[in-house]
Formats: structure tokens, C-alpha cells, sequence
């Protein structure tokens, strides 16, 4: 049986693919600042929630009807907000997550493209060069938006405390964080029982930084690999290669710097993950 030989893709295949990967991640960018306030919203009485002010309005308003309930559970109101804003996080997180991998996409193809350009001009191989570059710094971006979205939807009611202004000096607001840190200040000298609420702010809070503590050891484990098959490839490159060489040591250079920001991530988390109590008290001190 006659085989007819594969024509070769043509030259400007990975121009296209660099072009439509672009405009798909510009599309998923503008998507994951723009989107989940409002998809997140259930129904009429949270669609103020896409403005922040209201937002935080509604926080510091079910934060102090919580603390005075003096139960575990939520009150209504700080339910709903807790539960908007697990959405929010969720959605944002799921949107980051096909941009990330959009992004490593993109950042692939435009150096494929710049390794392969050799006949192409200079403008074009600087292009590519740009867009490559680009994609790698939108995609560290699109990793923290992970990391953080993953860490809301994860520990919501602890990203809802972060929202409102622990220093409040004044109104109800100020009054209830003056009881939190007395009874926590309590907790942490003499050992004091400490109200339901203050339980689950403990509990919510170490499981707040346990995610990224267990995401930035992933990530390490990954860059560091990563960095290592790189420089070994990039080792064995000659210098006659010098397009391939220069990826090589630009994306070597980057998993290495990204290695050793998820290790400075697992120990800026691990402390708060060992001792919540104390990580709380310095959160509700403004010294988060």
C-alpha cells in the first residue's frame, strides 16, 4: 500500500497558534476580573455584594450579629455572606486555573515558534520573543490567582474577615473586635475557655494558610524538578543552538525563582498553621 508522505506544517502554524492562544487568554483575563461578582450572586439581596463597599458593609454588619449570638453556628446574615463569597472564590479560581493553563500554553508556542523562526526577520523573532516573555510574567499572575482564589474558596469565612477594617475605632464594629482580642489575648496568656465563635475563627484561620502551605509544597516539588531537567537540557545545549540555549536558560531562570517563592510562601504560612491562636490575635492586632 502506497504511504503518501506528511507535508510539513507550515512556518507560520505556531504564529496562529501564539495569536489564537492570545486572544483566548485576553478573553479568560478580563473574565476573571469582571466575572465572578456577579455570577456568584444567588439572588437579588446579594447583587449589591458586586459593589466591595456594600460587601463590606454586609461583613462588618453579620460579623457583629455573630459575635453577639454567642453561637457556633452562623447567623443567617453572616451565612449568606460566607456563602457569596465561597462562590466568588470558586468561580474566580476555576477561571484562573483554564487561564494558568492557557498561559503555559501560550508561553510554550511563542518560544517554539522563537526557536524555530530562523529564516524569519528580526521584527517577527522579537515579537515572539515579547510574547513569550509576556506569557511567562502573566503566567505567575494567573498562579497567585490560583493560589488565593483556592485559599478563599477553601476558608471563605477567613477571607470574609479579611475584608473588613480590623482597625475600626469606632461604632459596633470596633466594640466586637475589642471583646475578640481581649478573649484571645486571654486565650493565648491563661489558657481561658474561649467563646463558640472564637473556635471556628481559630479553626477557619489555621486552615486558611494549611492550604497554601500544602499548595506551595506542591509547587516547590514541581519548579524544583522542573529547574533541574531545564538546566541539565540546557547544559547539554552547544552554543551554536542559541535560541534553544536562551529559552532554556529563560525558563530555567524562572523555575528557580518560582521554586524558591513556593519555599518563602510554606514559611510565611507554616507559623500561622502551628500556633492560629497567635496568627488570629496578630490579624485582629492589624499586624496580618
Amino acid at each position: 500500500m502506497l504511504r503518501h508522505p506528511v507535508p510539513p506544517r507550515s512556518p507560520g502554524f505556531s504564529g496562529r497558534a501564539v495569536v489564537i492562544l492570545a486572544a483566548f487568554a485576553a478573553v479568560l483575563l478580563a473574565a476573571v476580573f469582571l466575572a465572578p461578582q456577579s455570577m456568584a450572586a444567588n439572588h437579588s439581596s446579594e447583587d449589591g455584594f458586586v459593589h466591595q463597599r456594600n460587601l463590606i458593609r454586609a461583613a462588618n454588619e453579620a460579623f457583629v450579629g455573630y459575635w453577639d449570638s454567642g453561637d457556633r453556628a452562623f447567623t443567617p446574615d453572616m451565612q449568606r455572606v460566607v456563602d457569596y463569597w465561597f462562590r466568588f472564590h470558586a468561580i474566580k479560581a476555576g477561571i484562573s486555573i483554564v487561564l494558568l493553563i492557557v498561559l503555559v500554553a501560550l508561553s510554550h508556542q511563542a518560544w517554539k515558534a522563537y526557536v524555530g523562526a530562523g529564516g524569519s526577520g528580526r521584527g517577527r523573532r522579537a515579537g515572539l520573543a515579547s510574547a513569550g516573555a509576556l506569557a511567562l510574567i502573566l503566567t505567575t499572575l494567573a498562579l497567585l490567582l490560583v493560589v488565593a482564589n483556592v485559599q478563599g474558596a477553601v476558608a471563605p469565612f477567613t477571607s470574609v474577615l479579611t475584608l473588613m477594617p480590623v482597625g475600626a475605632s469606632h461604632g459596633q464594629l470596633a466594640g466586637t473586635l475589642a471583646q475578640v482580642r481581649e478573649r484571645l489575648t486571654d486565650s493565648q496568656n491563661t489558657g481561658d475557655r474561649t467563646p463558640p465563635a472564637i473556635d471556628v475563627m481559630i479553626s477557619d484561620f489555621a486552615l486558611y494558610h494549611e492550604v497554601v502551605v500544602v499548595m506551595s509544597v506542591i509547587l516547590a516539588i514541581i519548579f524544583i524538578g522542573l529547574s533541574v531537567v531545564l538546566w541539565k537540557r540546557f547544559a547539554r545545549t552547544g552554543p551554536s543552538a542559541r535560541r534553544t540555549r536562551s529559552t532554556l536558560g529563560w525558563f530555567g531562570a524562572s523555575s528557580t525563582v518560582f521554586s524558591l517563592f513556593a519555599i518563602i510562601l510554606f514559611m510565611a504560612n507554616l507559623s500561622n498553621t502551628v500556633n492560629p491562636t497567635e496568627g488570629l490575635l496578630g490579624f485582629f492586632a492589624g499586624s496580618f
